[in-house]
């Protein structure tokens, strides 16, 4: 059925080719139709000519008569088209089909049931369709489906298209905010020879010309504490990151992350800074303070508590990390499930166990404080606990949805804990992070006591309670069988 649909529309395009192009690189356009239509009144009094382009949704032929939905991005229009003054109608008739694009000229006018239309004069195709357009693209329940022809998706549904306008919005909303506190905006390198910055299992690829094996960003982190370095007081990059790791809700193998750093600032101040940029993005992206989830409201304008790791920690899995050992972790993770493959280090242990026991119980906005060293190679330890960190994750709907901290700018602790993260690597830990000896030189110069904050759209994909596939416009996905 639909080869024969193709091939019948390969024949009107032949036809339509015996006279003019049906791909012509120039189209004459007024203005977009939404333009038309806010000022319609004006134009149609005129009377003066315009030239609407778009592509045909509705062709209603009632003989001497055709009306014709037109629809560019942001506004829709109707044709009238007529054996009177409409030039070469047969011809028009013959050869355009619904999902054509096509340039109109004529002249606005209201019909008898007081539609606003175009009265058109002459009619091109400007881009001629080989594939009929779904008449129903909203009973597709195969998923797979709409994320792979997400263009028909977003063609034939408004919904999904404001939906990634507001995601447009929300990505504006960080950037103004930013820029409005004079953080500068920089482009990192996409490949490094070494991965850094988290712990995550990177992408790897090759470099013809320097024949050289690089690896996909993992984190944006790295080349931006340089830029401290380099004399810059705030930085921020929105750029994508890479991490060959598992699908799920709330992962995907590469996403756009936002991270910012402040020299002079400690975990305290970027925590303070952070709750007001959350509260002015919410306000901004969707027009309230209060959403829901699972029933529930959400106020993100009342203040965050500070929640402790090691007491919230000791509350819900039953363990004093003060005073525990790797044999300890071992069994409360097996008691929960969780799988023990190659060799897992305490730091791993105890994140793994707060993934199951901690993270769900926390639901309204929160700042979760201070974790231990061994979780977090990157942080400064507190000094009034060297085994514990000045981080903090921002908390909501059981989920993490931002990390910051004081940054670590000593060069030799940070050689310390890269060289641990190395041992854990050796002994089969494909996330742990390696040794990056250009930043610890980069440190050895010195860097300023600095404030540092990451996030990445999983926040705009939990705010709206979708899964993280569905707020991107195409996920990656396997090749078709």
């Amino acid at each position: 059925m639909l080869d024969d649909l193709i091939r019948e529309r390969e024949k009107k395009l032949a036809h339509y080719e015996t006279k003019k192009s049906a791909f012509p690189a120039a189209v004459r356009r007024t203005t977009s139709i939404s333009a038309l239509i806010a000022d319609f009144e004006r134009i149609s009094s005129s009377g003066e000519a315009v030239f609407v382009a778009g592509r045909v949704f509705a062709w209603r032929d009632q003989g001497k008569i055709i009306f014709a939905d037109v629809r560019d991005e942001r506004g829709k229009i109707q044709a009238v088209l007529n054996d009177k003054e409409t030039e070469e109608i047969e011809f028009i008739k013959e050869t355009v089909d619904i999902g054509d694009f096509v340039e109109i000229e004529g002249t606005l006018f209201v019909t008898q049931r007081g539609e606003k239309s175009v009265k058109a004069k002459k009619v091109r195709i400007i881009a001629k369709t080989m594939r009929p357009i779904p008449s129903s693209w909203y009973g597709v329940s195969d998923e797979e489906a709409r994320f792979r022809k997400r263009y028909l998706d977003l063609l034939l549904n408004d919904e999904v298209k404001e939906f990634f306008r507001k995601k447009r919005v929300f990505w504006d909303a960080i950037r103004d905010f930013l820029n409005a506190h004079e953080f500068f905006e920089v482009e990192m390198p996409v490949l490094e020879p070494v991965p850094g910055g988290a712990e995550a299992e990177p992408f790897m690829t090759h470099h013809n010309a320097l024949d050289e094996d690089f690896y996909l960003r993992i984190s944006l982190e790295l080349p931006l504490k340089k830029m401290l370095v380099a004399g810059f007081d705030s930085v921020f990059e929105i750029g994508r990151i890479f991490r060959n790791e598992g699908i799920d809700r709330e992962h995907l193998q590469d996403y756009t992350q936002m991270e910012c750093y402040k020299a002079y600032w400690d975990y305290r101040d970027m925590m303070r800074f952070v709750e007001a940029m959350y509260v002015s993005v919410i306000q901004k992206t969707f027009g309230t303070l209060t959403l829901t989830r699972n029933g529930k409201n959400i106020d993100w304008g009342k203040p965050w508590p500070i929640v402790d790791y090691y007491e919230v920690f000791k509350k819900e899995s039953g363990i004093d990390l003060k005073n525990t050992s790797l044999e300890e972790l071992q069994k409360k993770a097996i008691s929960l499930g969780i799988a023990l493959e190659g060799s897992v280090g305490e730091g791993r242990l105890i994140d793994l166990i707060y993934k199951k026991t901690v993270r769900p119980k926390l639901f309204d906005p929160c700042f979760l404080v201070n974790p231990p060293v061994v979780i977090e190679p990157l942080a400064k330890r507190m000094e009034s606990d060297r085994g514990r960190v000045e981080r903090f994750q921002i908390l909501a709907y059981g989920t993490e949805l931002g990390k910051g901290f004081s940054e670590l700018n000593d060069p030799r602790d940070q050689r310390a804990r890269f060289e641990e993260q190395m041992r854990l690597r050796e002994a089969g830990d494909a996330e742990a992070q390696h040794i990056d000896e250009s930043f610890l030189e980069a440190l050895e110069y010195g860097m300023p006591p600095a404030g540092g904050f990451g996030m990445s759209e999983r926040l705009f994909s939990v705010l709206v309670g979708k899964p993280i596939r569905e707020t991107v416009i195409f996920p990656l996905m396997r090749k078709e069988k």
